[in-house]
């Protein structure tokens, strides 16, 4: 387990959102310094946080702050999109983009910030998944979030030897601008900060931060008809 006191963590999209609300309550559960990124760092608007320029697709860009935050004890992947792109559609390079950024995005940072974590005495990956790793809502995005669920579970047993937990954070709506046209039921951003920062100190395998996330787990085990009653028409 991991004590978010006195460590420092480095949270991609860290200016809005459930990034910004992690950033926020880490200082709040004394972490001795968090990087918060950005495309554009001076979104960062926390004024303990330190500002990191990131493009979380360009191996470069992410090298480059990860030699920056040499002291990283704690990674938190939370910097993601909602491109929903279609499988049939005219083109696949929303699809592409989509994994590019959801499932690419945060295999880089873990890859940099692995062997920093590592040598500064082990500690722990929060990755931000979705209800929608375990239910499609028919696009590129439930497909990048299964996916991204799956490398979770994978470096989950390849880090734990090596002194590093892992933890996958599910959730259905926030109420963020990525859901702002979002007409249904949404989380609380700093609640579900809240839980992830509890599961981190908790060493939980994942944490499901919502009534939807728990639902749609559940389901999983049931027949297909469960989760898509279209099926049984």
């Amino acid at each position: 387990m991991t004590s978010i006191k006195g460590s420092v963590a480095f949270v991609s999209g860290g200016s809005r959102g459930i990034g910004k609300a992690l950033v926020e309550q880490l200082y709040e559960r004394g972490a001795a310094k968090v990087y918060a990124t950005a495309r554009d760092p001076r979104a960062v608007t926390h004024p303990d946080a330190v500002p990191v320029a990131l493009e979380a697709t360009d191996a470069a860009s992410v090298a480059a702050a990860a030699a920056q935050a040499q002291d990283v004890t704690i990674l938190i992947n939370n910097a993601g999109a909602a491109i929903r792109g279609e499988y049939l559609g005219p083109s696949l390079d929303d699809v592409r983009q989509e994994f590019e950024i959801n499932f690419y995005g945060p295999l880089l940072a873990t890859r940099a910030f692995v062997p920093i974590i590592e040598r500064n005495g082990g500690g722990h990956i929060l990755t931000m998944h979705s209800a929608l790793s375990w239910f499609t809502d028919g696009t590129s995005y439930s497909a990048s979030k299964a996916a991204l669920w799956s490398q979770t579970n994978a470096l989950r047993l390849q880090l734990r030897p090596r002194g590093i937990a892992v933890t996958g954070l599910h959730v259905g709506y926030v109420d963020t601008d990525m859901a702002v046209g979002v007409d249904a039921p949404k989380a609380d951003a700093r609640e579900v900060a809240a839980l992830a920062l509890d599961g981190i100190e908790q060493g939980a395998h994942e944490v499901l931060a919502d009534d939807v996330s728990r639902h749609v787990k559940a389901a999983l085990s049931a027949d297909l008809e469960a989760l898509y009653p279209r099926l049984a028409e």
